[in-house]
């Protein structure tokens, strides 16, 4: 398993890495900052990335994370110091696996990744890029449909017009398609993400 290390205290990055070759079987990379993220993304293609929220850039952690899902699959433990509920509700969207807290110690890292092993092991999804193959062979021809209606803005009771299905059975679309691509349901999440998969 490949792990993405995002911590731009060059200690704490090195603690962490340490604490998962000790303890699980994966091949890791730490990046300082955002340009080295890019750097490394291409040609690491990560299963799971631990990202600092506060980088101290322009771009906080969570926002980075959103921009990466729009190019690669994989899922997402959060490292924070923050306390801030609007901070964690906002993080919540894109479906962290865990929560590392700061200041980092040996069983807050053991505990958050022995409980998101399982979830990364099972997603032969993870650790590639989004392409229109990949997303074809994620969804079916129903949710690319309706993946195309939402970024189109259309409603729920719109796009159940437009494909003669319920109401319902597009919320049970959407649900799917949520899961599928790692975000929360509601909140715009999938209308946002569509949008900028259109645009990409």
């Amino acid at each position: 398993m490949r792990i993405l290390i995002i911590e731009d205290e060059i200690i704490i990055a090195r603690f962490i890495e340490q604490q998962l070759t000790a303890n699980f079987e994966c091949s890791t990379a730490i990046a300082l900052n955002q340009q080295e993220v890019a750097d490394t993304m291409p040609g690491f293609l990560p299963h799971l990335i631990l990202c600092d929220i506060n980088l101290k850039e322009e771009k906080d952690g969570i926002t980075l994370v959103e921009n990466l899902r729009q190019q690669y699959v994989f899922d997402v433990i959060f490292i924070t110091s923050y306390q801030s509920k609007a901070i964690i509700e906002r993080a919540l969207l894109y479906q962290p696996l865990n929560y590392i807290i700061k200041p980092v110690d040996e069983a807050a890292v053991f505990a958050a990744l022995k409980l998101a092993w399982p979830l990364i092991e099972s997603n032969n999804k993870l650790g590639r890029l989004y392409d229109n193959n990949s997303l074809h062979q994620m969804l079916s021809d129903t949710e690319r449909k309706i993946l195309q209606l939402i970024s189109q803005n259309k409603t729920s009771r719109e796009i159940a017009s437009i494909l003669f299905l319920s109401p319902y059975t597009i919320k049970n679309h959407r649900h799917s398609i949520c899961r599928k691509l790692g975000l929360e349901d509601g909140n715009n999440a999938l209308l946002k993400w569509a949008m900028q998969y259109r645009n990409s």
